[in-house]
């Protein structure tokens, strides 16, 4: 298999969970090598995620390391069977931030999704004029063409809402994100009008927290979390000043289901969420 000059998030989950699997067994890069008949090199490279596995070599890797976790060897089976195919995101490979086609392919592949925001819409949420005054306030501002092109991106990311067998949403979102009125007053109501659609959904659930609530831990912030095919494979996407951040040791993904947990115990019911909704389109 050929080199990759870059890899992508799903490609690199893939190379660190052969490297955790291989680190968990006390077993050096170098015993790999000689097992492959290939150099240490080579398995850096697909620890890396820049070189695929096959599925025969990634098997016996898993029988080397003697990991009797079946439905995980399985699912990485699947995973690395999968990565030479391109999704719809690769259209804006070179167009727009590699984070955001390697968040649109997790959200493809995952099995459910939850996500906690703050201040935004979730991104599969937005509606088109609402996400083009949010990519508007970018610091440095976007030229054109770029900001059209992640405009455009986020809008077909929203098309795993609809596909067939959508993964279930469940979506915690703070009464401080249903205030910000980006895009002025209208914009704000036709986005709160669509997440009013979108909760009406049968695998979609949106809960509002709101200022009143007791309990609201301040540690809570925006996050995605991507559920796999096995939890060992659960990712955590957080945005932050300096760009996209993806978590997946064990320990990370913990405390992220607590806090999620922690914040939608606090949250109004879907209904009542619904009626909160409402109130605040027509404060606008």
């Amino acid at each position: 298999m050929p080199l990759r000059s870059t890899a992508t998030a799903r490609q690199e989950r893939l190379g660190a969970e052969l490297r955790k699997m291989r680190e968990a067994a006390g077993i050096t890069a170098r015993d790999t090598a000689r097992l492959l008949g290939t150099d240490p090199a080579k398995v850096s490279h697909i620890e890396a995620g820049r070189l695929g596995v096959s599925e025969e070599r990634l098997r016996r890797l898993a029988a080397f390391y003697e990991c009797g976790d079946t439905e995980l060897i399985d699912a990485l089976v699947v995973m690395a069977n999968g990565l030479g195919r391109k999704g719809w995101w690769e259209a804006y490979r070179g167009v727009v931030p590699a984070a955001m086609l390697d968040i649109a392919e997790l959200e493809f592949h995952a099995t459910a999704l939850r996500a906690i925001q703050i201040t935004h819409i979730p991104g599969v949420f937005q509606t088109e004029d609402y996400t083009r005054t949010v990519f508007g306030y970018a610091i440095p501002p976007l030229p054109p063409g770029e900001l059209e092109a992640r405009v455009a991106q986020r809008m077909e990311r929203s098309g795993v809402l609809y596909r067939d067998s959508a993964p279930p949403y469940e979506a915690v979102i703070h009464e401080a994100a249903l205030r910000m009125r980006f895009g002025g007053g209208k914009v704000a109501r036709a986005q709160l009008e669509h997440l009013m659609e979108l909760s009406h959904l049968p695998h979609i659930s949106v809960r509002v927290i709101p200022f009143a609530a007791d309990g609201h831990i301040a540690s809570g912030h925006a996050m995605l979390y991507t559920s796999g095919t096995v939890r060992a494979l659960d990712t955590v996407q957080i945005d932050s000043a300096h760009g996209v951040t993806f978590l997946h040791a064990a320990p990370q993904l913990a405390n992220y289901r607590t806090l999620y947990d922690t914040l939608a115990a606090v949250a109004l019911d879907e209904s009542p969420s619904r009626d909160f909704i409402l109130s605040a389109s027509r404060d606008l």
